[in-house]
């Protein structure tokens, strides 16, 4: 296991040390030291531009540098850019297919102390509605580094959440772990349930499978960082061969990784799926990991999950 980072703090580190490609922009509403951009402003500042508390116009600034060719990284909190740009980036920049990579940093309810209000536990399902676009939520530093070197790659609008809590690294321990927009991947084979997370849900779908298998119970784990284009093939294989599966995420149940799941499994092969996310509340005020339990997003809370799944096999 790695050492502990945000994955917003493995995502302003990678955008620096991938950013010496000249096409390579970053637009800041004000946030700068939060989201990490900071990073890429010191060592590049002339490719730098801050605009201030104004994200509708950032967006519509990076569908203009996209215009020119360059790949433009726009930078806020995710209540702030999937929330309050959400028309300029449907319009400006998905409408038109724009190669624009919006950053919604402090997702989900580890932001913590700032509450309900910045609490975004809906951009999943804002951006994965949007035609084209590719959403990602990243487990770990890891697999942060890897996912913006996979978006410069991809010319496309692109929408990425970011947190604010240190996570353990995991990924970078899994033997043939491969980074590869689109695809899931398998961290733990296992015959009984599967458990597909995204975000820091990985790492505690990690802990549950260990729980269960005390109890002579095989877990799959497959961390789902794609949200759209959600992997089919790896969902699909999982309903044929473990028959229940589990989805864990730290957004909505509604429309997020569950709902993609559910989608997928209901067209092409039955089987139970039991959703754990926030259950369509709002957050509140108070230290990560407390919300966390308070609202059941913990490896105890999948173990149940996973033993209702199993007994809802056909």
């Amino acid at each position: 296991m790695g050492e502990k980072k945000s994955t917003r703090a493995a995502y302003g580190e990678a955008l620096c040390e991938f950013g010496n490609n000249p096409k390579i922009i970053a637009l800041e509403a004000d946030l700068s030291s939060c989201t990490m951009s900071e990073y890429f402003a010191a060592k590049y500042p002339e490719r730098f531009f801050n605009v201030g508390i104004a994200e509708a116009n950032m967006i519509d600034m990076a569908a203009g540098f996209a215009t020119t060719g360059k790949i433009a990284f726009c930078h806020s909190f995710a209540m702030f850019t999937a929330g309050r740009g959400y028309d300029q980036i449907r319009n400006s920049v998905a409408y038109p297919r724009l190669n624009v990579k919006v950053i919604g940093s402090h997702a989900g309810l580890t932001v913590g102390e700032d509450g309900a209000t910045h609490q975004c536990i809906e951009d999943l399902s804002l951006m994965r509605t949007i035609p084209g676009m590719t959403v990602l939520a990243p487990c770990d530093a890891n697999e942060a580094r890897e996912a913006v070197k996979a978006i410069i790659n991809y010319n496309g609008p692109c929408f990425m959440r970011t947190g604010r809590t240190a996570l353990d690294t995991v990924t970078d321990t899994i033997s043939g772990y491969n980074f590869k927009l689109g695809k899931g991947v398998l961290l733990r084979d296992g015959k009984d349930v599967t458990i597909i997370a995204t975000g820091l849900m990985v790492q505690e779908s990690l802990k549950a499978a260990d729980l269960l298998e005390k109890e002579g119970i095989h877990a799959r784990i497959i961390d789902m960082h794609t949200i759209k284009p959600i992997d089919t093939d790896i969902i699909l294989k999982a309903a044929a061969e473990t028959g229940a599966i589990v989805t864990a995420e730290e957004h909505n149940i509604i429309g997020g990784l569950g709902a993609a799941v559910c989608e997928v499994v209901c067209g092409e092969h039955p089987a139970p799926v039991i959703r754990l996310g926030v259950n369509d509340e709002f957050g509140r005020s108070g230290a990560a990991d407390k919300l966390l339990q308070l609202y059941g997003l913990t490896p105890e809370n999948l173990v149940q999950k996973a033993k209702l799944a199993i007994s809802k096999k056909q």
